[in-house]
């Protein structure tokens, strides 16, 4: 009876567990479909329509040819989108998805005077101006430094995602083209079955222990066979083992013992349990058991708090690695072309204006080397500026491996439509130590030329760091600096020196050498640290001239090719001026504060050289 319990117990066990890992299992994804209609080159799906359901994101999206997705922060897909027509998939608070079509937010045109040329000459230009409009093609989405990752590829399925409500996603075909259609998201549903695998498990062991009963139970019984009489006294004799077929005994034994057949029996029974149980274990995947482990617990970490009102970063870690990626290689093969325009794209200001020198010198001279390419990894530091709106810049260091010195970089980028550009750079020197800056995700203020919240304006900076170049440990601005540690303010001076002193031991009667040091023309960037302080990069131009005192002695450029070039001439009787340009970095530290202006990193090369009138 214990058995056939037992037995009955494993199956509704077993069949309970099977049940709920087939047919009581339900869907494992929500899926919602969204309708576009028209042929928009653009869809926006919200960042509410993708959190309409909890759960991470699948993205599947069909259509002819290659189709292209990327997400990023609502706000900048907004910008981006702005001047153009696009299908806006939303969600309510109530979960339902809706489309809109949204039209272009185009500025008014400005009223203008236009000479009246008659009805005829209007409708031809309105006909010039819409075969025109028709004709342009459309933005192409590929490659903005706007996304956070983008992906392109026909049949698009992208999972999982995990956006915020605050980001959104972009579909399109080319910009051109009318975007995809057959758009769907769908979410995962919890139904795991927790109890399926104890259940299961449990019903393999009832039906073990029913099989131990079962076999007790008919031992019992054959034991317990027929009635039980108490003989007469019999001499003693040897046991005879009637399982042996032995002639020197005298017995042959022609089947086997009851307990030979009993453990045959048991073994036929006892496989096809097992097999059964590998069975149905082969199934039960890690849903079907309950979480024993808990949730661990996170360890505390330091927490930076964010300033009230402070809007998010301009970019996030890999969005920043992505971009320098690109800078670096764009500027690696416009330094293989010698292609100025090229660089421009991902240049501007005095990164750009010194390749320009560069390309021109390696045109005219043979074995000119080029600039140093950029690193791009490992990536050490990114402070990005907190600003949703533009231009929007962002701090990073690079920790070249295989250089000699980290270089830091800011690149800036002027409204949503462009690319980022790298405005200034240097070289870090040896021991530099960062100030304390905040996180990636937190993101810094941009700290504005004029602030009096430093020590020392930053649009005010270079014209007092020149003096400092011209003038040493006399300039009014000496003590403001750390001077000790400035190994550029050092080696410029040294620098000085020794082609001063070589000059003048041939030419010191007939000619002069002096030097000069001025404000750079580009605006100074900074951004703030932790101590209320801020890094501020800013340039500075270096002036080397060479004139005759001699009114009979000329200036000759015979082992100079790189004045020579610049110039366009091999003499001159009035002199030359070489002038350099050296990208700077700064810390300068907050009002109050006991520290002094610390330089970081610097970098110098040639700007322009020219002939004195």
């Amino acid at each position: 009876m214990w058995a056939v319990l037992a037995f009955v117990l494993a199956a509704v066990m077993i069949g309970a567990g099977i049940a709920q890992r087939t047919v009581f299992q339900g869907p494992d994804a929500q899926t919602a479909q969204f309708d576009v209609e028209g042929d928009v080159p653009y869809v926006l799906i919200d960042g509410g329509a993708m959190t309409a359901v909890s759960g991470p994101q699948t993205l599947r999206v069909q259509g002819e040819g290659e189709l292209f997705a990327a997400y990023g922060r609502t706000a900048d897909l907004e910008a981006w989108l702005s001047d153009a027509e696009y299908a806006h998939v939303t969600a309510d608070d109530t979960g339902t998805i809706t489309t809109s079509t949204i039209a272009p937010a185009v500025p008014e045109p400005a009223e203008t005077e236009v000479a009246d040329e008659g009805e005829g000459a209007d409708d031809a230009a309105s006909a010039d101006d819409a075969a025109a409009e028709e004709a342009a093609p459309g933005r192409n989405p590929v490659g903005s430094d706007l996304w956070l990752d983008e992906y392109q590829q026909a049949d698009l399925l992208v999972a999982p995602l995990q956006l915020p409500a605050d980001m959104s996603v972009l579909v399109a075909a080319d910009g051109t083209e009318p975007a995809p259609t057959d758009l769907s998201v769908s979410w995962p549903i919890e139904n795991g079955t927790p109890w399926a695998g104890p259940l299961i498990v449990g019903g393999a062991i009832l039906m073990v222990i029913g099989l131990i009963l079962y076999v007790l139970g008919i031992r019992h019984v054959r034991r317990s066979r027929g009635p039980r009489r108490k003989g007469l006294p019999l001499p003693a004799t040897e046991p005879i083992d009637v399982a042996v077929d032995d002639p020197d005994k005298g017995v042959i034994s022609s089947t086997p013992s009851r307990r030979a057949v009993g453990r045959g029996r048991r073994s036929m029974i006892a496989v096809p349990v097992v097999a059964a149980s590998a069975l149905v274990l082969a199934g039960c995947t890690a849903d079907a058991w309950p979480d024993l482990a808990g949730t661990p617990t996170p360890s505390p970490t330091a927490s930076v708090i964010v300033p009230e009102g402070q809007q998010s970063p301009a970019v996030t870690r890999p969005q920043a690695e992505r971009i320098i990626e690109r800078v670096a290689a764009t500027v690696a093969e416009a330094d293989e072309a010698r292609d100025a325009d090229l660089a421009a794209t991902r240049l501007e200001g005095a990164p750009l204006a010194e390749r320009e020198t560069l390309y021109t010198l390696q045109e005219a001279i043979e074995d000119r080397e080029g600039l140093p390419a950029f690193a791009t990894t490992p990536l050490e530091v990114v402070l990005p500026q907190a600003t949703e709106g533009w231009p929007r810049t962002f701090l990073a260091v690079v920790n070249d491996p295989e250089g000699t010195a980290a270089t830091t970089m800011f690149l800036s980028q002027q409204d949503a439509w462009s690319d980022y550009k790298l405005t200034s750079y240097s070289y870090l020197e040896a021991d530099t130590t960062l100030p304390d800056l905040a996180p990636v995700y937190v993101g810094a203020t941009q700290v504005q030329p004029d602030s009096p919240f430093l020590i020392m304006e930053p649009q005010e900076l270079s014209t007092a760091y020149a003096d400092v170049i011209n003038n040493g440990e006399d300039s009014e601005y000496a003590s403001l600096f750390e001077l000790d540690e400035d190994q550029f303010r050092i080696g410029v001076a040294a620098d000085r020196q020794k082609r001063l002193d070589e000059f003048n031991e041939t030419a010191e009667s007939t000619g002069e050498l002096t030097f000069s040091t001025e404000p750079g023309e580009e605006d100074p960037t900074a951004l703030a640290t932790l101590e209320s302080g801020a890094i501020v990069a800013v340039t500075i131009q270096e002036t080397d001239t060479v004139k005759p005192t001699d009114d009979d002695a000329v200036i000759k450029l015979d082992n100079n090719p790189t004045v020579q070039t610049l110039t366009g001439v091999d003499e001159s009787s009035e002199g030359f001026s070489t002038v350099y340009v050296d990208q700077l970095f700064f810390y300068v530290p907050g009002q109050g504060s006991s520290e002094k202006i610390r330089l970081l990193g610097y970098v110098s090369n040639i700007l322009d050289a020219k002939v004195i009138e």
